[in-house]
């Protein structure tokens, strides 16, 4: 039956994760932390952030690790081909119809249509993630964090993944010490 759950979970997500991989992960999030509880949402995020520090498709990194962590090398094997397999037959299905349709004025506002809920569930995942970091670091870590990082992504032009490795280190290394006064700050 597990099997059965990880094909369906990440099938869900083949089929509807509409915009790639950023529009992916809230619908990874809803399947594996709320709906069948194989990690935790700091779990989750922990996985997301190595996973975006790696090079290649996201949900199928994330599919992969979370398939193997729950059922081993053949969870692995089911959670990535039921996260591809949909997508390449769709991939074929649409984009043979939407070219001979590209004309018409509803496919344009279709595919302009779904970027805002994008969005939203973008936002909705970066709430929650900022609610999950004050709870482990207080809020002025978090802010502090998220200013930084946002100031070295977008004004020096570091890679994400490199800064998300700079914290991690940062993470790996801070004293024990530390860790407690932070935890205890929140």
């Amino acid at each position: 039956m597990t099997q059965w759950h990880i094909f369906l979970a990440f099938f869900r997500v083949g089929m509807l994760g509409y915009g790639g991989g950023p529009s992916s992960i809230p619908l990874v999030q809803k399947e594996v932390v709320e709906k069948y509880k194989w990690m935790s949402d700091e779990e989750f995020a922990n996985v997301l952030a190595i996973g975006n520090s790696l090079p290649g498709p996201i949900a199928t990194k994330m599919a992969g690790y979370i398939g193997y962590r729950v059922a081993g090398i053949i969870g692995m094997i089911n959670a990535v081909l039921a996260t591809i397999v949909p997508t390449i037959v769709i991939m074929i299905v649409l984009l043979t119809f939407l070219t001979s349709a590209s004309e018409k004025p509803w496919v344009n506002g279709m595919t302009q249509a779904v970027v805002p809920v994008v969005g939203v569930m973008l936002a909705v995942l970066t709430y929650q993630f900022l609610k999950n970091a004050k709870a482990g670091l207080g809020w002025f870590w978090t802010i502090g964090l998220a200013i930084a990082s946002l100031g070295l992504i977008q004004l020096v032009g570091i890679h994400p993944g490199i800064v998300i490795a700079i914290l991690l280190l940062y993470a790996l290394l801070k004293p024990e010490k530390e860790k407690n006064s932070s935890q205890q700050e929140g």
